[in-house]
């Protein structure tokens, strides 16, 4: 689906919704330890469908600990 990744794939959290570091290319700031920010991979088929999964995660010394406790399975509705 590479064409149609045309989204970021997250953004730090902190005063404001969306802030620095903005997860794409070109970004070079690092994560750092105490960093609150989104994962967003998105998928955007025109005409079709889209689809986006997002989780808020903090950066700890021991790695990402993410504060979303639902699954990513699919469910049929």
């Amino acid at each position: 689906y590479g064409e149609y990744f045309v989204h970021r794939t997250g953004h730090g959290i902190g005063m404001e919704e969306h802030e620095d570091p903005y997860m794409v290319s070109g970004d070079r700031r690092v994560v750092e330890t105490g960093f609150a920010y989104s994962v967003e991979p998105g998928i955007y088929i025109p005409g079709k469908w889209g689809l986006r999964l997002e989780d808020i995660v903090v950066a700890t010394d021991d790695g990402p600990v993410s504060l979303n406790e639902a699954d990513h399975n699919l469910h049929a509705v």
